[in-house]
C-alpha cells in the first residue's frame, strides 16, 4: 500500500494577502512564498470566515462557519465533542506535530494537546521576550495605542524556536519506517506589536509602498472604525509615520517568508518535498494603517482584514495541472476539505468546505459564487466580550481601545456578516446600517451604496444569497445516530406502549 502524503500547515497570524510580492506589492520581499506559488498555487481571492484569530481557527479546523456552533469569540475554543482535523488525522494514522501557539483548543486541562497530537513541541530553551513597553511613549501621546515599535534587536523569539523545532523534526524523520506526518505550525508573526530586527527592517523600500486607504470622515462605514481611530489617536499621523508602521509590518511578513523557506528547504534536503502537501495561510488580516486604524476589529470585513494568503502545494501524487496565481473565490474552510481529500480521510461530520483538488486537476472551473465572513456579539452577551463581563479594561492595556468599546453602553461590536462576490460586497449588520460596495468601481470600499436606488436589485440579490447561505449551513447533524429504545422495548409493535401496562 502506498504511503499517504505528509502534510505541513504553516499558519502566520494576521497576515494580509497583499503583503506578498507575487500578488502585486512592490515593496514586499517574499521570495519563498513567491517560489512556492509557482510550484503550487496561490489563491488571490481567499477569504477567512471571521476577522479575529480564535473563531477563524475554529472554523478552518472544522470546516464549519462560526455560526454553526457559536465559535465567534476569543475565548470559546473547540471542545472534545467537536470535530478537529488534527485529531482525525492522528486517529487515522498520522503522526501529528504541533507547537504551543494555541488559539484553538481549551487549555484548562493540562493534557489538552495529547488528544490532538503525538508530538507537542516545547522548545528546550526559553524564548526571548519583548523588553518592556517604553517604546509606547507618553500615555497621553499618539503612539501609546498604535502598536508601533519599529526596529528591535534580533532575538530568538517563539517563532524562531518553533520553526527550528519543526525543521529538526523533518530532519530526523525516518521516511521509510515512520507514519506519514502532519505538522501544524502556527506562528505569532506578523501579529502586532509592529516590531522587527534587521536585516528585515531595512529591506523594505518605503518609496515603493502602495497608497494607504484613508477613510476620510468614515461616511457609510461602521461606527466602530471611527471610534477606534479616535481612541487609537492616529488622526494626527502623517503619511511618513504610517509608512514606517506599514514597512515594519511588511518586514515582519518578510521574516515569516524566511521561516517558510526554512521548512521548504528541509523538506527538499530530506527528499520528501514531492511527497508532502504544503499549506500556508493566515487566520485573518490587519488594518496596518488603512482607514486610519491598526490591528483588527471583530465585526468589520474590509479586504485588508478578510482577504488572506492561501498557498497550496499538493503532493506530486495528486497530479494537479494548475500552478501559479489562481483567481477563483475560496474560503479557509476549503482547507479542511482539501486535506480530507489529500489524506484520504473518510468524512466523520457534516462540514461546508469544498476540496480544491478537482479545480487544481482541471475538473472544475469555478469553486464558489460567494464567500462569507462573520463576527460580533448580540446585546447582552457579556460572556462574548474579551473582558468576560468583568471589570472594564485598564487604560494601560494595549487593547484598551478595542476592549473599552466592547464595554460601552453603545453597541459598537454588534453581530454582522459579509457576503462577497467577485464584484460586490454586502455586509448585513444587526444594530446599524448595512453596507454595499461595488468593488469594480470602488476597490477601497469607501462608497457605501446600500441606500442607492440604482443598486436596489443588487442589494436584494445579495440578501437572498445570504439567506440561502444561512439556510444551507445553519446546522450540522451528527453522523452518529442515537438508539431510540433500550433492549426491553425492541420488537414491540407499538413503540408508545409503556412498561407495566
Amino acid at each position: 500500500m502506498k504511503k499517504r502524503p505528509n502534510i505541513v500547515i504553516i499558519n502566520p497570524d494576521q497576515m494580509r494577502a497583499d503583503s506578498m510580492s507575487h500578488l502585486g506589492n512592490p515593496a514586499s520581499f517574499t521570495k519563498n512564498l513567491d517560489a512556492l506559488a509557482q510550484e503550487g498555487v496561490s489563491f488571490r481571492n481567499a477569504f477567512c470566515q471571521n476577522p479575529v484569530c480564535t473563531p477563524s481557527r475554529c472554523s478552518f479546523m472544522t470546516g464549519w462557519y462560526p455560526h454553526v456552533n457559536g465559535h465567534r469569540t476569543m475565548t470559546h475554543m473547540l471542545q472534545n465533542h467537536e470535530p478537529v482535523l488534527l485529531k482525525y488525522l492522528k486517529d487515522d494514522g498520522y503522526h501529528v506535530w504541533m507547537n504551543g501557539r494555541n488559539d484553538l483548543l481549551p487549555a484548562q486541562n493540562p493534557d489538552y494537546p495529547m488528544s490532538y497530537c503525538d508530538t507537542y513541541f516545547v522548545p528546550g530553551e526559553a524564548p526571548a521576550r519583548s523588553s518592556g513597553t517604553g517604546w509606547r511613549g507618553d500615555p497621553d501621546g499618539d503612539n501609546y495605542y498604535s502598536f508601533y515599535q519599529g526596529k528591535i534587536e534580533a532575538e530568538r523569539d517563539p517563532d524562531q524556536l518553533w520553526v527550528e523545532g519543526a525543521r529538526d523534526f523533518i530532519r530526523d524523520y525516518d521516511s521509510e519506517n515512520e507514519k506519514p506526518f502532519c505538522i501544524f505550525l502556527p506562528l505569532m508573526n506578523p501579529h502586532p506589536v509592529y516590531a522587527v530586527p534587521d536585516p528585515y527592517f531595512s529591506m523594505i523600500d518605503r518609496q515603493k509602498l502602495p497608497p494607504r486607504i484613508d477613510a476620510g470622515g468614515f461616511k457609510g462605514k461602521p461606527r466602530i472604525l471611527k471610534e477606534l481611530n479616535r481612541l487609537q489617536r492616529l488622526g494626527g499621523w502623517d503619511e511618513s509615520r504610517f509608512d514606517e508602521l506599514r514597512a515594519t509590518y511588511l518586514a515582519m511578513c518578510c521574516r515569516v517568508d524566511d521561516f517558510v523557506g526554512m521548512i521548504v528547504s528541509q523538506l527538499k534536503a530530506k527528499g520528501i518535498y514531492d511527497d508532502t502537501a504544503i499549506f500556508v495561510f493566515s487566520d485573518h488580516g490587519d488594518y496596518t494603517g488603512d482607514y486610519g486604524i491598526v490591528e483588527k476589529a471583530q465585526n468589520c470585513f474590509e479586504d485588508c482584514l478578510t482577504n488572506v494568503p492561501f498557498l497550496v502545494k499538493p503532493p506530486l501524487s495528486t497530479q494537479t495541472n494548475k500552478i501559479g496565481i489562481q483567481e477563483p473565490l475560496v474560503e479557509l474552510i476549503d482547507f479542511y476539505a482539501t486535506v480530507e481529500d489529500i489524506a484520504g480521510l473518510q468524512p466523520k461530520h457534516t462540514h461546508f468546505g469544498k476540496s480544491l483538488i478537482p479545480y487544481l486537476q482541471g475538473k472544475e472551473n469555478m469553486l464558489r459564487d460567494a464567500v462569507f465572513c462573520e463576527g460580533g456579539f448580540r446585546r447582552g452577551e457579556e460572556h462574548c466580550k474579551e473582558t468576560g463581563g468583568g471589570p472594564a479594561p485598564a487604560p494601560e492595556g494595549l487593547y484598551y481601545p478595542r476592549q473599552s468599546l466592547q464595554c460601552s453602553d453603545e453597541m459598537y461590536n454588534g453581530k454582522a456578516i459579509m457576503c462577497r462576490t467577485n464584484r460586490y460586497k454586502y455586509v448585513r449588520r444587526l444594530y446599524e446600517g448595512d453596507e454595499l460596495y461595488d468593488l469594480d468601481n470602488d476597490p477601497r470600499e469607501l462608497d457605501n451604496l446600500a441606500g442607492d436606488a440604482a443598486y436596489r436589485d443588487t442589494l436584494l440579490a445579495l440578501k437572498e444569497r445570504l439567506l440561502t447561505h444561512y439556510m444551507d449551513t445553519c446546522d450540522a447533524v451528527p453522523f452518529q445516530k442515537d438508539q431510540r429504545f433500550d433492549e426491553s422495548m425492541r420488537g414491540l409493535s407499538c413503540p408508545g406502549t409503556r412498561r407495566g401496562m
